[in-house]
């Protein structure tokens, strides 16, 4: 810590991150385990990247959103495990104040535009179930091009907001974070300002970047639901359910953990169930996703051992 000039007191320069575990023994165990989730979570989504562009049965607007959806978990994981992975080898704990403000931008940017890719790829299976007669031009290229640039200009401003009114909290002591990575509920813990009006703005922000996503999701499955059981064949329902299945199973995950993290700013102590959460967000979400979408789908298990089988091909 350096002195803070006007002020009495001091200024916090760098924080250290405690991590996942204190016990130096177990540093090895956890570098391997996070490099191997990593490695698997960015392979799963290049391989489910890859298989869009091979498949031309997947070149339709549900897996361009999905497409994009992989490059957002891939940076995910890559903003928060790799730091986590460089302090283990160098047993350097300590983490810049900028850096941390920029961990916190990227990681609020990326899941950002996670939150609006999920309402996105919801509202398509409401256009292709509910209204297809009209999908074709209500989902055209242009239309998908707007809401991915819009998914990006609306999470860009959630995590500009946050990070401008982080940055304008004072930091004079202690600097310990009890987490592998910087985020606002331990941010919020160690600021000698007040915090209730970020917290108040982080409830205000988040009303409308997952409230309102997550109303569109369930108005739109509401829909689909009353549509699939108009559907008079058996099996018909099943193929209409099934191409829901997957999607409702990720954004069940998805707001699920993040409701758990964001939800408890009033707990008076982050405990390590905030680190369990922390991994959920960070490693498993974006590992189970390629998991998911693969595992039901024909065609895009299909495509999966065309990349594979070119591959071994060219070898």
């Amino acid at each position: 810590m350096q002195p803070k000039s006007g002020a009495n007191g001091t200024a916090v320069t760098e924080f250290i991150l405690l991590g996942l575990v204190e016990t130096p023994e177990l540093w090895p165990v956890i570098f391997v385990l996070f490099l191997l989730a990593y490695v698997v979570t960015v392979g799963g989504n290049l391989s489910i990247l890859a298989a869009i562009l091979v498949e031309p049965k997947l070149h339709t607007p549900m897996y361009f959103f999905l497409g994009n959806l992989s490059v957002m978990d891939i940076g995910c994981i890559t903003v928060t495990i790799p730091s986590m992975l460089g302090h283990l080898v160098s047993h350097k704990r300590t983490f810049p104040y900028g850096a941390c403000l920029t961990q916190l931008f990227f990681f609020h940017l990326l899941v950002g535009v996670d939150c609006f890719l999920l309402t996105a790829m919801a509202y398509d299976r409401f256009l292709a179930i509910c209204q297809p007669l009209t999908y074709s031009t209500r989902m055209s290229q242009t239309v998908q091009r707007i809401l991915v640039a819009v998914s990006w200009a609306c999470a860009f401003t959630n995590a500009l907001t946050h990070t401008v009114a982080i940055s304008t909290l004072n930091f004079c002591g202690p600097n310990v974070i009890n987490h592998f990575y910087c985020d606002l509920p331990q941010l919020f813990q160690l600021s000698c300002s007040s915090t209730q009006l970020n917290e108040l703005l982080l409830f205000a922000v988040g009303f409308i970047m997952a409230g309102t996503p997550v109303v569109l999701i369930v108005t739109s499955y509401i829909h689909v639901a009353a549509a699939v059981l108009r559907i008079r064949s058996a099996e018909g329902r099943k193929k209409a359910f099934s191409t829901c299945s997957s999607h409702l199973t990720v954004v069940a995950l998805f707001y699920g953990s993040g409701i758990f993290n964001y939800m408890r700013l009033g707990s008076a102590k982050l405990s390590d169930k905030d680190k369990a959460v922390g991994i959920f967000n960070t490693v498993i979400n974006p590992m189970l996703n390629p998991i998911i979408y693969s595992l039901r789908n024909p065609d895009v298990q299909a495509a999966l051992w065309r990349v594979v089988l070119g591959r071994w091909s060219l070898v």
